[in-house]
């Protein structure tokens, strides 16, 4: 909407917005004129209406009905409430369950099992926490056993003593002593770094001309990018309140396809893919509110980045049927997120509220340690 564009219009357009998510119903211009404080006709609402739908922010259903709003209705609409100020009340009460919940220190994987069902339970949709990369996933070791032919079986260690096993197709067959070199030169090599940089570093190695010229490293580095792709991914993702989106489905205006409900649960569980795209909103353009936090006696925390994606602003089409509301939390060195799904028609309020005091509880709580 743009800056020119009346204070009635955007009351109107804030109360029509407000009803239809309390109701799921069209919103006729009668009810509008009772429920804003503009003191106007009914008569006066729809002509304002008729602009607002001129202008893409809302929708008429049926010719009879009321209107219902568009994304971008949705989106002014959480726009403004993204401008108002947030108060951090909520947020201490939500640090006080945590340490409640979790202890001290608070142990990481504690903290987001207990974070998802908070966001799940408040909004009434699908809450998630996602661990900050690599946590625990820090190359310690790695040895490869030839089972016969081209087939290799690695072994990974982490430093925490977490332990990986993968079979993997070298589509050649290696003696044990060659296998016992590759895994000498990658474990001098990479020993101590997270597993995220250890991947980046032997995807730009293997791309070097000097493989060509030393078949050590070349098989080194080829058993080490088959080794690592081939491992589970080390980003943990905590979910709770899946079947609300079940129920969203079945109950939103305008039902979710469930073949797009069994898409994103697939999103789910293929993890990495979720975390990607989240990602991509968090650190690309578009309407973030990033506030930073101090802790206790003034230490900076990571700034909290807010961000509210609706509908078909969704860069995948599996995600478009939904709403994202999703924020970073960190400790000023690490940065993980958290989160709810739900569809368009969701209480944003509450939901903006919810993800916002619980990203600046979660790096107050991890904090403690620091």
């Amino acid at each position: 909407m743009t800056s020119s564009a009346s204070a009635r219009s955007r009351q109107i357009l804030g109360v029509l917005v407000r009803q239809y998510i309390s109701t799921g119903e069209p919103v006729g211009s009668f009810a509008i004129a009772q429920r804003s404080a503009l003191n106007v006709s009914s008569a006066t609402v729809r002509h304002v209406l008729a602009r607002l739908e001129e202008d893409g922010y809302v929708s008429q259903p049926h010719t009879s009905a009321g209107r219902v709003p568009t994304d971008r209705g949705y989106r002014f609409y959480v726009d403004q409430l993204l401008e108002s100020r947030r108060g951090e009340r909520t947020a201490t009460r939500v640090e006080a369950r945590l340490r409640k919940q979790t202890g001290t220190p608070a142990l990481m994987d504690d903290v987001l099992t207990h974070v998802s069902h908070v966001l799940s339970h408040v909004s009434r949709h699908m809450g998630f926490a996602i661990a900050p990369p690599n946590e625990r996933a820090v190359f310690q070791e790695i040895d490869f056993v030839p089972l016969g032919g081209a087939k290799v079986l690695v072994v990974l260690v982490a430093r925490n003593g977490q332990l990986s096993k993968k079979v993997i197709d070298v589509g050649e067959s290696l003696s044990s002593d060659e296998l016992r070199q590759a895994a000498n030169y990658l474990n001098r090599e990479f020993v101590g770094r997270p597993l995220a940089a250890v991947r980046e570093a032997v995807v730009e190695q293997i791309q070097q001309e000097r493989m060509v010229y030393d078949a050590l490293f070349a098989r080194a580095m080829r058993l080490g990018r088959w080794s690592l792709e081939a491992l589970p991914p080390d980003t943990a993702l905590f979910v709770d309140g899946t079947a609300s989106l079940l129920d969203d489905a079945l109950h939103e205006t305008g039902n979710v396809p469930l073949s797009t409900l069994s898409a994103l649960l697939t999103m789910i569980e293929e993890k990495q893919r979720l975390v990607r795209i989240l990602n991509e909103y968090i650190n690309g353009p578009g309407p973030h509110l990033t506030t930073p936090h101090t802790h206790g006696g003034g230490a900076d925390l990571h700034p909290t980045c807010l961000t509210v994606v609706i509908g078909t602003e969704h860069s995948t089409p599996d995600l478009r049927p939904f709403s994202l509301v999703v924020s970073t939390y960190g400790d000023g060195s690490r940065r993980g997120t958290v989160g709810i799904i739900g569809p368009t028609r969701m209480r944003y309020s509450r939901a903006i509220a919810a993800v916002d005091s619980v990203a600046l509880a979660v790096s107050r709580v991890l904090n403690e340690g620091n």
